[in-house]
């Protein structure tokens, strides 16, 4: 299962940045591959040119790229997360970030570090002022706010795609059944009309029967006989055509759903 199969990415960029202003953490989501399905969310030049963009600095970003999770300190001193996103227990992808100081820096130590990655200690400090600051506690509340809301839209996300196609099939199955019924009440006029005259018929050998006197006495008896059946079908049409009704009523309630 793919992540950008289902889920309109631009709405998760639009959480994104605005958890990324908010907070002053930065954010991104990430694939299964790795790959990268948003942008980045105010992402610094302390960590994006400076410390990934040294040949050491990046060795130890991608070891704890790789080895931590949660919300943790990095190699250099700063906070960031990594929040899985999961759908129906499957890990679909990640939204990852922070590059937030949990206090005032001290800048003596970055600059040993600056040095240590081979970086100019001067320009190391000077991104290092642009870092928002704020608590350890805030920031793992931020990070856990973040996952939960990204968790709950994508699985609205995955449960809208997954039964966009169900839907489409019930109302399909839906417009057939009203045809079906309209099938129905077409035969069940004709076979109404096919009593009526059965009754008439009836009628009008009952009168020749009266006429006959007792030569015609026997077809007496079968013509009350086909104008009780008359009567008895008459009766199951109208049953049929009353059940008929209440079901085109519920198939008519079932179809405005989908208008």
């Amino acid at each position: 299962m793919e992540l950008k199969d289902f889920m309109d990415l631009d709405k998760l960029q639009k959480i994104q940045d605005d958890f990324s202003n908010a907070t002053g953490l930065t954010a991104i989501a990430v694939g299964m591959d790795g790959e990268y399905l948003t942008e980045g969310s105010n992402f610094t030049d302390f960590c994006m040119k400076y410390t990934r963009g040294s040949e050491e600095g990046n060795r130890r970003c991608v070891k704890c790229d790789k080895e931590c999770s949660g919300t943790y300190f990095c190699h250099a001193g700063l906070m960031d997360f990594s929040v899985d996103i999961n759908v129906n227990g499957e890990k679909v992808g990640a939204i990852i970030g922070g590059q937030v100081l949990p206090n005032e820096p001290d800048e003596e130590k970055f600059r040993q570090t600056a040095t240590e990655l081979g970086i100019d200690p001067d320009a190391y400090i000077a991104a290092l002022r642009e870092v928002p600051v704020s608590t350890e506690k805030r920031i793992r509340a931020s990070a856990d706010l973040l996952g939960t809301i990204v968790n709950q839209l994508v699985n609205l996300e995955y449960y809208k795609s997954s039964n966009a196609g169900r839907l489409e099939t019930l109302q399909g199955e839906v417009e057939q059944s009203k045809g079906l019924i309209e099938t129905i009440n077409d035969y069940t006029r004709n076979l109404k009309a096919i009593s009526s005259k059965q009754r008439m018929l009836a009628l009008n050998a009952s009168i020749e029967a009266a006429r006959s006197g007792e030569a015609g006495a026997g077809f007496a008896v079968v013509a009350q006989s086909m104008q009780d059946l008359s009567t008895q079908s008459d009766s199951i049409y109208s049953d049929i055509e009353s059940s008929v009704n209440e079901i085109t009523n519920t198939i008519n309630k079932l179809s405005s759903l989908f208008e």
